[in-house]
């Protein structure tokens, strides 16, 4: 199998990073907020000031994307910590060590920016996800909200967070 290459993209590379996030939507309408008719909809002055305010980084092998992740602020309350989101891998490299690319791209890169933490919501009743991160180095806050996807249920998604620095046991308890 060809090796995973992770890169950011840039403001140019707006329609690359639309044709992936469509691909994601349409493949796993589950898994984000918004829908790929809603975005199919969306002109390319936004798109491109999407692509201003956070980055985001494309995973590929042989040239081809496998998958794709945004690292952007966690907010005002939090100027040390980033966030990680909108994290998706096509099936076909499912299990493959693209997630962990993508995560580990996009930690270092929250590091080099200057950020103590990286933050990452999951939800909750996600066990997969959940194991994931926690086997990346994240560990849960006590900080919790209302699942951003549809939902059949009363899920909410936790706050999981990575530190940054030398101490990966330095995690706020609310980030």
């Amino acid at each position: 199998m060809s090796e995973i290459s992770v890169r950011p993209l840039g403001e140019e590379d707006w329609q690359q990073y639309r044709d992936t996030r469509l691909t994601a939507l349409r493949e796993s309408p589950e898994a984000f907020a918004a829908t790929a008719a809603e975005e199919e909809a969306l002109d390319e002055d936004f798109w491109r000031l999407r692509m201003q305010r956070s980055t985001r980084l494309i995973a590929e092998r042989d040239g081809s994307p496998i998958g794709i992740v945004s690292v952007g602020r966690a907010g005002e309350d939090h100027p040390r910590t980033a966030e990680l989101f909108g994290l998706w891998v096509s099936p076909e490299a499912r299990g493959s060590g693209v997630a962990t690319e993508l995560v580990r791209a996009g930690a270092n890169l929250a590091r080099e920016q200057g950020q103590t933490q990286l933050a990452y919501w999951v939800g909750s009743d996600n066990g997969r996800a959940v194991a994931f991160a926690s086997g990346f180095g994240f560990r849960p806050t006590a900080e919790r909200r209302p699942m951003r996807v549809k939902s059949d249920d009363d899920e909410d998604e936790v706050a999981m967070v990575l530190a940054l620095g030398g101490d990966r046991g330095s995690v706020a308890r609310d980030f």
